[in-house]
């Protein structure tokens, strides 16, 4: 019988998607074309404090609803009871691997907003045979599931933690196992997925789980860093 954790990873974590947000503050540059000119009261004040993260809340405000995705079932439920498992890993370079894949923040997020998207299912028809009610209700539960994390960060924050995901990858490359209330998931391998263009920075990876039996589930996983002002401005009309 498959664990607890093992059902739980492959209904929500078939598909990750992470986007680290680094909060940015505008600044005006003066103008020093010319080279005789002198430093300004302005130029010479201390600089200005680096950018501050915002808050779950903020944070959670911009991920996606159901009334973003009106062909999808949206629910923030799971992943929050997830990612406050006790969960860990047996090998600490991996660790940031782990905590993409359960919904917990990266490195020292200031502000972390997740949930998760599936497709909503196709009911059997009214007099479809008691065969054919199990089978969509099977075809439901093998859905793809997508998790959708969204993190804010102080400063360089978001750069550091992008940049610990891609080192986390290429040492986990052989695998790695987590474990959550006795119960181990092993990880068999790390391998980068198809290319994401979105946002500053982006990378992909694909993580085979072992499922026991000789089944395996294939996740993939996007991340994109973005460096962005607080609070959002809104599209003119």
């Amino acid at each position: 019988m498959r664990s607890t954790l093992v059902r739980r990873t492959v209904l929500t974590a078939s598909a990750a998607s992470l986007a680290l947000l680094a909060t940015a503050c505008g600044s005006d540059k003066a103008d020093d074309k010319k080279a005789d000119a002198k430093p300004s009261a302005a130029a010479s004040a201390p600089a200005a404090p680096a950018a501050k993260g915002t808050t779950d809340a903020e944070v959670t405000a911009l991920v996606v609803t159901q009334a973003d995705l009106s062909d999808q079932i949206v629910s923030a439920e799971g992943v929050a009871k997830a990612a406050q498992a006790g969960v860990t890993v047996d090998k600490a370079e991996c660790t940031p691997l782990m905590q993409a894949q359960s919904g917990q923040k990266v490195g020292a997020a200031t502000g972390i907003g997740r949930t998760t998207t599936k497709a909503k299912p196709k009911e059997a028809a009214a007099d479809a045979s008691p065969e054919d009610k199990l089978k969509a209700g099977l075809e439901a539960l093998g859905s793809t599931q997508t998790l959708v994390s969204v993190e804010s960060y102080d400063a360089k924050g978001a750069e550091e933690a992008f940049a610990s995901l891609k080192t986390a990858a290429a040492a986990c490359s052989g695998g790695f196992t987590v474990t959550e209330g006795g119960e181990k998931v092993k990880y068999l391998d790390v391998k980068p997925g198809a290319a994401v263009t979105a946002g500053d920075e982006a990378a992909a990876f694909t993580l085979t789980m072992d499922l026991d039996d000789g089944e395996k589930s294939v996740n993939h996983s996007s991340w994109r860093a973005r460096a962005t002002s607080w609070p959002p401005s809104t599209p003119s009309a």
